[in-house]
This record gives structure tokens, sequence and C-alpha cells, in this order.
């Protein structure tokens, strides 16, 4: 909400010395964001005048149309005589008022002006356009042409308001009514402590038989609905520049006459309005729901097809209007260019609508407007007689127009909204005694009526205390205007927050001795320094995809990362879903950097993966007022899918860059599984690799993760190369790599703390041994067998070749590994290393039927 501060002033007599940015402050302290403030004409100067067009010359040896013109500008160039100017707009002619600005003069970001020598001929000044003053859009796409009462040479700095503070306050859901300047003035009158001119007190005809028919069918979705009729308005008649510059500088583009005072009437009261073209509406006007396949084209000349859950604004063709949304474009308002002709008489709605119904709509025809944007933050329903009346006033005003006696109001009955509320409330929940008087001080500023219990509140005075508690309630009505104020906890934050946040006391927590990270947030938190260690990035994403992205990936039908949890309000219709997998969202975070230029990545994510069970239902709400129990929170957590925490890379380019050192190497299927190995060296276990099928990755370069579990090898995820169709699929670059775990169950594999290792002081015996096996053994089996088969005296086991050929036969071949033996007391002999050497051979021979290369 964009607030003049020349406008504000007209409602609250702020001192004399206040600039925006003490207005701004005191707003801050009041609970108001205010996120700038705009120095309209800063660096502004003059002369800049009103001058007339005397005379015009045609250019006409140029590319473009080219004018050079002598205006009057009186004695403001202190000649008297006409000035020379050259200009190339055309929407203006002999005799029109226009704004010139003489040398001398610097327009708003520091453009001086002189006399220069241009397409043949010396320009002394420029003709000004909106745009040029910093005025923003007037409609016109040219020249500024004035009412031809303006007199000649008055300063057009004052005329035309170029100098100004405007306040950009971010207004949040709930005060809507600071949508208005009449609920900043209301802010600002309790900030400074002065009276508040309010201008929806006006003098309001009551409702009779006589006025514009109305028929509201629905009462809950349209509870108030006010119609006045304005007719014989001058066809000539045309916006006053004060009443432009204010919708300018609120950010609104002057349109017509009839419609710019409906935009100045909501942006002063805040209650939107509609003026329907008199002559174009035919019959009653109605409320009602949309029919299925109804159709509207509304003012921005889009046909949209309505939903049963719209509400409309019709006459006896049908849909004239989207409720509190946008109005059709068969009943608008007709403008000088209109072929129709000129609007001459008008209808004017004011009604309430349902917020929630008009969000819905806006949301669903993705068709956000000021007025859509006032109804869902909740209007003031009392000031829509107010507001017709307002802008029937300036109709008759500055168009000639006559009010007809008729005056029409459908209202469905309704009671005011009252809360009761202990006197020290606001005292609990700030942990500051107020006291019971400025609790209904400010209550009472911010327009609530408070009655209290005299009785309790006179014994406590007799007791020579103050009333805090106790007995001692308070009974306090909302106003009209506050629909946010629905429980104590609201009225209590009024009283804070105008006490000032600030004022406030600090108090830090003291929390227990002896708490601190659990062992699976320590987990967490190693695995993510251990992979930054290893050169991977962290990426953070939204946890949300969609259908399409599994299908790209290539999961089968019956695949449980199908099963998906979907969102009731998703940020994006696109991705409604949450994850069971963290692959998409790494995969398009390596697609992007990857299309920026970035070619040798290597990123990771630890998060939460959403699996539902099936045995979902649905949660209860938990109560407010106490802590919920155990059953309570249980019962939540029942509801709740399962949400285990995974980790995940991606890889892609090089893995080691190429330089004087070496030639570098890409990322392939082993870093991947190196990474799996780093993740859980961090868990303190070890994994189990063997071959696999499983998508999204390559069938022939993916590899299972195993970890042994309360006794079970249990599958903990997949690591290697995606596949070439998924690559293709999602636009990656070739031979991307990915490696996916589940934490907890690393984490439940593991023995608890870590162990330092053990540093022995005696040397080590290392011995190599080459094992002949079936091609489709797995490496695994094997080092598993070695590992068993040599004991305690094994420190560590690697495979350092896999060597396959015609000696060794078919379907056959030979891995090598070196054995490290190290005893912790002593120096082992070489036949103790060589006996255990031997029994890892002998125990892998009866697995996996290995023979020993050579023998």
């Amino acid at each position: 909400m964009r607030v003049p501060l020349s406008w504000l002033r007209e409602y609250v007599d702020l001192p004399a010395t206040q600039t925006g940015r003490d207005v701004q402050a005191k707003l801050i302290s009041a609970g108001l964001e205010v996120e700038t403030v705009e120095q309209l004409g800063d660096g502004l100067k003059g002369p800049l005048v009103v001058g007339k067009v005397l005379t015009i010359e045609e250019l006409t040896e140029f590319k473009k149309p080219i004018r050079f013109c002598t205006v009057d500008v009186g004695q403001a160039n202190g000649t008297g005589e006409p000035q020379e100017i050259v200009c190339g707009a055309r929407n203006f002619a002999v005799g029109d008022k226009v704004v010139v600005v003489l040398p001398g003069a610097v327009l708003p970001g520091g453009f001086e002006i002189s006399a220069r020598k241009t397409y043949g001929r010396t320009s002394h000044g420029m003709i000004c356009s909106s745009d040029e003053l910093g005025m923003g859009d007037d409609g016109s796409k040219g020249i500024i042409v004035l009412p031809p009462q303006h007199e000649v040479g008055a300063d057009a700095i004052e005329l035309l308001e170029l100098v100004d503070e405007v306040l950009d306050i971010a207004v949040t859901p709930d005060r809507g009514y600071c949508l208005s300047l009449r609920g900043v003035a209301r802010e600002a009158a309790i900030a400074y402590g002065v009276p508040l001119r309010d201008p929806a007190l006006l003098d309001v005809p009551a409702p009779n038989e006589f006025g514009y028919p109305v028929e509201v069918s629905d009462p809950l979705g349209c509870d108030r609905f006010t119609a006045r009729t304005v007719t014989g308005l001058d066809p000539e008649a045309r916006s006053p520049i004060w009443l432009r510059r204010r919708l300018q500088k609120a950010g609104m583009r002057p349109v017509s006459l009839a419609v710019d005072i409906t935009n100045y009437v909501m942006l002063e009261l805040g209650q939107p309005l509609h003026a329907y073209d008199r002559t174009r509406v035919q019959g009653p006007i109605g409320v009602r729901r949309a029919e299925p396949g109804e159709k509207l084209t509304t003012l921005d000349g889009v046909v949209r097809t309505l939903d049963a859950e719209d509400l409309l604004i019709t006459d006896d063709r049908g849909p004239i209007g989207l409720a509190g949304v946008m109005g059709g474009a068969n009943t608008e308002i007709a403008d000088h260019d209109d072929e129709a002709g000129v609007t001459t008489e008008v209808v004017i709605e004011a009604a309430h609508f349902d917020p929630v119904s008009i969000a819905r709509t806006a949301r669903r025809h993705k068709l956000a407007s000021e007025a859509s944007k006032r109804f869902e933050r909740g209007i003031d329903p009392l000031a829509a007689s107010a507001a017709a009346q307002r802008t029937v006033d300036l109709l008759m005003l500055l168009a000639g127009g006559t009010a007809e006696a008729g005056v029409t109001e459908v209202i469905a009955p309704s009671a005011p909204r009252t809360i009761t509320i202990p006197a020290d409330h606001p005292d609990k929940v700030a942990g500051v005694a107020y006291g019971r008087e400025t609790v209904v001080r400010r209550l009472q500023q911010v327009g609530c009526d408070v009655v209290g219990d005299s009785a309790a509140w006179n014994a406590s005075l007799g007791g020579g205390g103050r009333a805090t508690g106790g007995k001692d309630r308070l009974t306090v009505t909302v106003p009209s205007w506050r629909p946010d104020l629905t429980d104590p906890n609201d009225l209590a934050e009024e009283v804070i927050r105008l006490e000032g946040y600030e004022n406030l006391p600090s108090t830090l927590p003291k929390p227990p001795a002896g708490l601190g990270l659990t062992d699976r947030q320590r987990l967490h938190r190693r695995v993510g320094r251990a992979l930054a260690g290893a050169g991977y990035v962290e990426a953070l994403n939204y946890p949300f995809i969609g259908t399409e992205v599994l299908d790209q990936l290539g999961l089968e039908a019956d695949d449980p990362r199908r099963t998906l949890v979907t969102l009731v309000n998703p940020l994006s219709d696109e991705e409604p879903a949450m994850r069971t997998t963290l692959l998409p969202g790494l995969l398009g975070a390596l697609r992007r950097n990857d299309g920026r230029g970035s070619h040798d990545l290597a990123l990771f994510e630890t998060g939460l993966v959403f699996r539902p069970t099936g045995q979902e239902h649905t949660a209860g709400r938990l109560p407010v007022e106490r802590r919920p129990t155990d059953e309570e929170i249980a019962g939540i957590d029942s509801a709740l899918p399962r949400q285990p925490r995974r980790v995940a890379v991606v890889l892609a380019g090089a893995r080691e860059q190429a330089g004087w050192w070496g030639k570098g190497r890409p990322a392939d299927w082993a870093d991947a599984v190196e990474a799996a190995r780093t993740v859980a060296r961090e868990a303190g276990v070890e994994l189990t690799v063997r071959g696999d099928q499983h998508a999204p990755w390559h069938p022939g370069r993916c590899a299972a993760l195993y970890v042994t579990v309360n006794g079970e090898e249990t599958l903990v995820g997949h690591a290697g190369e995606l596949h070439p169709r998924v690559i293709k699929a999602l636009h990656l670059p070739e031979r991307s790599c990915a490696m996916e775990v589940e934490l907890d169950l690393l984490e439940q594999a593991g023995t608890g703390v870590l162990q330092a290792p053990r540093i022995s002081a005696f040397p080590v015996a290392t011995q190599d041994v080459a094992l002949v096996v079936s091609r489709d053994v797995p490496t695994a089996d094997v080092e598993a067998a070695l590992r068993e088969g040599a004991g305690e005296l094994l420190e560590s086991i690697r495979l350092f070749d896999v060597y396959e050929s015609e000696q060794l036969g078919e379907e056959r071949k030979s891995l090598a590994y070196a054995l490290r033996f190290r005893a912790d007391d002593r120096t082992l002999t070489v036949e103790e290393a060589s006996a255990a050497r031997d029994a890892a051979i002998s125990l892998a021979g009866e697995r996996t039927g290995a023979v020993l290369r050579g023998a």
C-alpha cells in the first residue's frame, strides 16, 4: 500500500516538522511494515511552468515526425517572449496548455535542461510528459495536456504536486484495514496521540424501496450489498489533476472520471466499488453462485469458464462480473474513445463478500486485483454505505451528476463480535504489568468498545491495589473493520504492539544442563562435514515433486516411490506432492548449474522424504490452552507418513581436474559408491556392495548398498551411473552419477559412539593374494569371506586388480587383494601372517569356489 504523506495529513494532524522517515519510524513501532519512503521530486528544480502552445511547424525532412513549437510561458522566461521548443510528441495541438521546463531547470534523475541545437533548430527547453517528471503512467502515452483553465506561467511543480513523500507499506494478511488511507491514518493517529478525522463519517440516507433492484440469493457469500444510481454525468468531464495525482502516487493509473472516483474511494476507505453503465445493465442486479460451464468475459478481455464455487454479479442476461474480483466487459464504463458513446448514468455497487470465496476465485482464475486483495483480507462491512455515498458526492461534484433518491441496501442479519478476557491477560502474555487502565485505553484506541466488571474493579481500588486478574474481566466488542480480532490473544497483541515491542524485556531462556545434540543430529552434521571435505557442495531444494519427474526417472508403476503424499494447497500445481526421494531436486540443481556454465559438479543434500504407509488417518486439532498430552501427540504422529532422513549425491563432469600434475579424470560410478562409503564411515559401519538393477540407475553400473541391522543384511540405498534414458529425459550431462542412502538405517546399524582407531607400534605384514572365481560371483562375497577367514590379525583388505583373459577360462575372473596384518602386542612372524592368509583363502574357497591363481 502506497500512502502519500500529503494525503495522510488530511486525516491526521501530524506535526509539521515530521518527515516521511519520522512517520515511518512511528508506524514501524506500531507494528506496520513500512518498507521504504519514496522521495517524489527529489532533485527537481524549476523553472517548470504552464505554457500555451501558440504555433506548431511540422519538420518533415527527418525520419520521424518532429515539431518546432512556440509556447507562451508568460514572464517565466524573464522576457515574456514565446519560447521556441523542438518536440517529437503529437498528442497536443495549438491552443493546448502544456507543462514546459525552461533552461536552468533540473528534472528528476539529475537531467539538466539547457538550450541546445537539435534537428536544425535551437530548442529552449522541453515540453514534458508524465514519465519525464517522474509522475508515473497517466495513460496519455505522450505530452501532459492540462485543462484550459490553468494560468500561463503558473508554477507546474505546485500544480502537479510533484514534490511529496510516499510510504510503501507491506500490509500483512491480518491487517487488511491498512490497505486504505483510513486504516493507516488510524494507526498514525494512535502513534502520535492525535485525533483521527474519519473520512467514513458521512451523512448517509436511509435505504428505501426506490433504489435499483438487487437480488442476493447467496447471503453467506454476500451479506451486504449497497446500490446507488447517479444520472446526468457530464460527458466532457475529466478527472481533476489532484485526483489523478493521488491515484498515481498510490500506484494506480488514471482511466476515466467514474473509474478514477471508485478507485479513489477504495484507496481512501478500503471499500472496493464497481460502477456499471446503467444503460448496459438489463434488469435487477443479482448475486449468486456460478453454474457449471458458464462463461464471462472480464474487463481484461479474457473469456473465463466459471466454477460452481465462483460468486457472480448478474443481470437478466447472465454474469456481468466476478464478485469482488473483476467486472465484466459487457457493462464496462465507456470513456471518450468508446464507439458506443460516453457513459452518463451509472449504478454504484458497494458490497461485502465472503473473504474465503473471493480468495479462492482469484486464485482459481489467476486473477489478482486491487479489489480481491482487500476482500480476501477482510474489509469493513459497515463502510459500504459510506463508500457509496462518498462516490455519489464526488460524481456530483466533479461530473455534474444527479443522485437519484433511491437507496438499495440488502443486509443479512449479523451481530458484532464480542470477546471476554481477563484484564491482566496482556500482562501474562507479555510478562509486563501494563495495568487495567492501559489495557482498556489501548483497546479503545483501536476502535473496541470495552465494558469491565465494575464490581471487581471498585473492590480492587478500595483495597488500595490495582485490578490485575482475579474476577476482573473485560467484555470487548470488536470494531467492524478488524475481522482479525477473534480471541483474547489477538487483543493482547494489540495492547503489546501499541505499547511497543521494543519495551518488552529481553530474557534469555535457561535450558537444562546436560542436553545437546541427539545422536541423529550429530550424525547428520558429521555426514555433511565429511561430504563437504570430499569436495561436494550442499544444495537445499524444495521438498515438492510432481508425477512427471517420476516418469522421467523411469520408475515402475508399482515402485513405492510413486506412492505420494499430495498437498491440498500446493505452491505449484506442477509439484503438488511431497518428495519420496531426494534425487529430483538434486538433479534439477545439477541441470540448472550445468546450463549456466558450471560443468564439473558434485552436489549433496540431506533431508526427509515422505513415504506413506497407508495407515495414516486424519489428525485431530491439538488444544492451545494447555500442553497436549502424550496420547494426543502420539495421535498426531500416527497421522503422519513415515519420514526417513536420507542423503544423496549427484556428480557430473571432471572429478579430478587436469593440469601440470596429470590428466585428471571424469566422475564415474565408483565415485558415487565411494561417497556412500564416506557416509557409512561417519556412522561407524561397513557397506556391502552388490550389483543390482534399480531405476533410475544404469542396469550394468548400479550398486545396491547393504549394512547389517540387528543381525540381518538390510538394503540402505543405491549408487552408480544414471540410465541414459533418464539423462536424456532430464537433460543432464552425459554419464551423470548419483547415490542415495537412508541415514536412519545407517544410524541403526552403527555401534553408537565412534571409537578412535587403535594405532599399533608394531610393523605391518603385507600379503597379496590373487583368487580366480566365476564371473558371476560378487566381489563383496569374496571380500567378506577373506575378512572373516583372516581373523583378528587382519587390519585391512583392499582390492587392487580385476583381471580377465582366455588363459583363465570363459566366465572366470581374477581378483587380486592386498591383505595387511598387524598385532597390537608383538611383531608378527612370516608364519603367522601366512597362516592367516591361508585361512582366508580356504574360507573363500569354501564359500565362493575361489582358487589361488597359479595353483
